[in-house]
């Protein structure tokens, strides 16, 4: 899928720090947060309420009265006025509410749509389905978050093996995996650089969070909360998590919980609203593929191969590259196989660093990628990652410094 006039205004997204699950964001309803950062990071840009004529939200786990999804998002951040979809692709959620987005720009069915993107994966709930037919009238349950992450319905397997399924037929092996882990750990330590002037970019910090009413402040929020100490010597000495597996709880990442937001519209609404004129942002393309069953990383190769055909762009044209990375694995086969070096992946951090909250993650990444390409003067950025259902996107920006 490709776009001709889609545009994202400079400076016109966000994102809150991610926190690790249980941790400082662990009580906030993931709507109500959303909504109540939306309603500063917005005039803090400059951007009028009244330009917005659709809203998409992505979110994968339920919150109280999400039914109402984003119809009362909008209602929250102030433009009871207007509508639209609410998306639920597992990891793959943020790029699929872009496409969404841009889509409907690219029809003339919008002119101004504001995507945002949300997830709690702290106390995610535990759901009763009734079944009458149930040994006396038993119902079924799940826990929404634990079970899902622990068991493919379809493949039948966690997301774990899925990870040792591909280090075990590509022959990856714990010490790269161990390699690439602490590579980008310490790529993430150079957004920390200047007291962490490339996450003030974008990032809505210090943050204070209250309590239930609203009145009681617990704790301030100045950055990403969750970040584990990395070394060679301690990564070495981390065991497989699974018997005869590769992957460590070092080289996976963890559940964290966040929201991020990105404004989409027409190039001359996008040249109104930008915060420098002379940059322009353009959505390129979107793409998505499937690997074989139980497989997932592997489906990142087809999905970015496809996001740059529809793009008509070559790996060797993209000046920028960031990847949902839940397991170092990803990363190792998707270099082999697209024949990029791992040190030119994931500048200043990724989500095996900063956690993953499953619908905001492919957000801050395409923001951070967006980032990453003005600093460069501009050029062709890449956004590609893995998600449930050996599935994966891939989205490709365009970054023009006049």
């Amino acid at each position: 899928m490709s776009f001709e006039k889609a545009y994202i205004p400079y400076d016109a997204y966000w994102s809150t720090p991610f926190c690790r699950w249980q941790g400082n964001f662990a009580h906030l309803h993931s709507m109500k947060f959303a909504a109540e950062v939306c309603r500063g990071a917005l005039p803090a840009r400059r951007i009028p309420l009244e330009i917005f004529d659709g809203l998409v939200l992505g979110m994968t786990i339920p919150q109280k009265s999400c039914f109402y999804g984003a119809p009362w998002m909008a209602a929250m951040i102030g433009t009871p006025g207007i509508t639209g979809p609410a998306i639920n692709q597992a990891c793959s959620t943020s790029a699929k509410c872009l496409a969404a987005a841009a889509g409907e720009i690219e029809l003339g069915n919008n002119e101004a749509i504001l995507v945002v993107t949300c997830d709690r994966t702290s106390n995610g709930p535990h759901i009763y389905y009734p079944n009458p037919l149930g040994t006396g009238g038993t119902g079924d349950k799940e826990d929404w978050v634990l079970d899902n992450f622990g068991y493919d319905p379809y493949a039948k397997n966690a997301m774990i093996e899925t990870a040792e399924n591909v280090a075990n037929e590509a022959g990856i092996t714990k010490e790269e995996q161990d390699e690439v882990t602490l590579l980008r750990y310490n790529q993430y330590q150079d957004a920390l650089k200047d007291n962490g002037a490339f996450l003030h970019r974008f990032l809505v910090v210090p943050m204070d969070v209250k309590d239930a009413s609203g009145r009681k402040v617990l704790a301030t929020v100045s950055g990403d909360e969750g970040i584990f100490p990395t070394t060679a010597d301690a990564l070495s000495r981390l065991r497989p998590a699974q018997v005869k597996g590769t992957v460590t709880f070092g080289t996976q990442t963890y559940p964290a919980d966040g929201n991020a937001g990105i404004v989409i519209t027409t190039k001359d609404k996008a040249r109104e609203l930008s915060r420098d004129p002379n940059v322009e942002i353009r959505i390129i393309s979107y793409a998505e593929a499937r690997a074989k069953r139980g497989f997932m990383a592997k489906a990142v190769v087809p999905a970015a191969r496809r996001a740059l055909s529809a793009a008509d762009k070559q790996i060797k044209d993209i000046d920028a590259i960031k990847t949902h990375n839940p397991f170092a694995v990803n990363d190792v086969y998707f270099s082999r196989e697209m024949g990029v070096k791992l040190e030119d992946m994931n500048n200043y951090g990724c989500s095996l660093i900063w956690g993953h909250p499953q619908g905001p993650t492919g957000a801050r990444l395409i923001i951070e990628l967006i980032e990453e390409l003005v600093l460069k003067g501009g050029g062709y950025g890449l956004f590609d990652g893995c998600a449930a259902g050996d599935t994966a996107a891939a989205v490709v920006v365009k970054v023009d410094v006049r």
